[in-house]
């Protein structure tokens, strides 16, 4: 594979001469873009290639062949399975340019969007929304404090995830971070596992066991789904908040223990206290410091991200041909109105990666059927592509199809304009 000199202009690139160089280069740097020269009409290293190729997957590989290649079945699904593009020899510079432009465009636009910005200090909360920001800015506030925090949100809305980036950002970061769902531990156990037990205490203790309150010490301890919590040992929570003692199941003298609680539920504990279910008094000392997390129906801006983040943290379940979201299957998430909230995205979009069969994903995938109403905004989304696609025309006639010129009179970078024009099927 020779590399013409008029594609070596830009100083980030990586010219090799064969797939093991190849290899060494990718091994020590991630290239967005590559770009894939054959001069051989031999389809015998097609395996080579294609394996090579698969292993590479997060590049954006455009192939330049031979004409008669392409007649070949093996380098045709090659093709079709890993290539964004092709050309075919001899090269047209300005039109390959214009396509490695539209890979590098496309391949920025695949990248995760770095939500945690510096002032978040790491929290991995995703979205752009009034709503999340909003609530990352409480987080940053009660994280330094060292009172109880009272959160509540639907199930699946991420009462855990909000607990998780209190903790992190909080001074106990470096302590343990204890979770218990006081829904899931039977009854007859929840006080044993809660404060532990001495040896001998009952049938069975055959030895001493620390609580997990006494296991969270120097940490967090995360309560979740606290209303199911039976009444008994809400007095026994209460006692620990007030003295910050506790009392191992048959011993006889307290133990100090240093821990952060922060409990959640998605039923509002005001309604509980109401129907006796729950201590008002317990309520008072847990609720010094309340926190709501948003329901993805309040959150929609944040559905695309959400989407790509969890289409890259579960990659390695989906099939080597599938590459995204169609645009059918991006309104039908956006249109969707979440009841189980975030949870209910993920499993979703992981059924889909699995059960998939194309290169995007389709509501079918996802499970979501459109909706009638949803014809409205598809209207509305056809115009606004369709302003853009005649204001995009008329800039480069005005330019004589100058790409700079018609940026500059657009308001927008080359690159952005690159994007829209292959986003319009646009061909100067």
């Amino acid at each position: 594979m020779t590399v013409p000199p008029e594609l070596l202009s830009t100083s980030d690139v990586c010219a090799v001469n064969d797939l093991k160089s190849a290899l060494k280069a990718l091994k020590s740097k991630h290239y967005p873009v590559g770009l894939l020269l054959l001069n051989s009409t031999s389809d015998s290293d097609v395996g080579e290639v294609d394996a090579f190729l698969e292993a590479h997957q997060s590049t954006r590989w455009v192939g330049v062949f031979p004409a008669a290649m392409i007649k070949l079945p093996s380098y045709r699904a090659l093709i079709v399975k890993h290539l964004f593009d092709f050309h075919t020899w001899p090269i047209d510079p300005s039109r390959l340019n214009y396509t490695l432009g539209h890979a590098y465009g496309y391949a920025e636009l695949s990248e995760p969007v770095n939500i945690a910005l510096t002032s978040d200090h790491g929290m991995a909360l995703i979205g752009q929304s009034a709503a999340i920001r909003y609530l990352r800015t409480q987080i940053g506030k009660v994280a330094h404090a060292n009172a109880p925090v009272l959160i509540w949100g639907e199930s699946g809305s991420g009462k855990e995830l909000t607990a998780h980036a209190i903790h992190d950002n909080s001074p106990r970061s470096g302590g343990p971070f204890i979770a218990v769902n006081c829904g899931a531990i039977p009854p007859s156990l929840i006080q044993s596992e809660l404060f532990g037990y001495e040896r001998g205490a009952f049938t069975g203790a055959d030895r001493e066991k620390r609580g997990l309150i006494e296991s969270a010490a120097g940490g967090t301890l995360f309560l979740d789904e606290i209303s199911d919590l039976p009444l008994e040992l809400q007095a026994n929570l209460l006692r620990f908040l007030q003295e910050r003692t506790i009392k191992r199941i048959g011993s006889s003298h307290s133990i100090e223990v240093d821990v952060r609680v922060i409990a959640a539920s998605h039923i509002h504990l005001e309604d509980a206290v109401k129907s006796g279910q729950f201590r008002e008094d317990l309520l008072y000392r847990l609720n010094v410091l309340p926190l709501t997390v948003p329901a993805l129906r309040e959150r929609k801006e944040d559905l695309e991200s959400l989407a790509s983040h969890f289409f890259k943290m579960f990659e390695s379940d989906k099939s080597p041909q599938l590459k995204g979201f169609g645009k059918q299957a991006m309104l039908a998430i956006k249109a969707h109105d979440w009841p189980g909230n975030v949870r209910e995205l993920i499993n979703r979009i992981r059924r889909a990666m699995v059960m998939s069969e194309g290169r995007l994903i389709t509501p079918e995938d996802l499970n979501l059927h459109m909706r009638p109403q949803c014809h409205n905004r598809e209207v509305l989304e056809e115009a606004r592509l369709r302003a853009d696609r005649d204001a995009i025309n008329l800039c480069l006639q005005r330019s004589g199809n100058n790409i700079t010129h018609a940026a500059r009179d657009l308001g927008v970078s080359r690159m952005t304009l690159y994007r829209l024009m292959e986003k319009h099927g646009i061909h100067p």
